[in-house]
């Protein structure tokens, strides 16, 4: 589980790490029926190298702190959560 604290309709779609623990995802899909969720989905499977349905949102949907759920992936202390 990692939490990912969203911002729509940025330049360019990417997911970055805070010092405090939390996942910054910048996503360049509005927040329009789902768009910007099913971009969030992309970009944390390829972060952590691992397929899209491993990847779900478990909270959050339609907030911008989500909380999202990565099954059977184990990774380096970088993706550590």
């Amino acid at each position: 589980m990692i939490e990912v604290r969203v911002k729509p309709r940025s330049r360019v779609s990417e997911l970055v790490r805070e010092s405090t623990g939390m996942w910054i995802a910048r996503i360049q899909a509005p927040p329009v029926d789902g768009k910007a969720n099913v971009e969030l989905i992309g970009l944390v499977a390829e972060r952590f190298s691992c397929p899209k349905s491993a990847v779900s949102i478990k909270s959050g949907a339609s907030g911008r702190v989500k909380l999202v759920r990565i099954v059977g992936v184990r990774g380096s202390a970088d993706n550590a959560v």
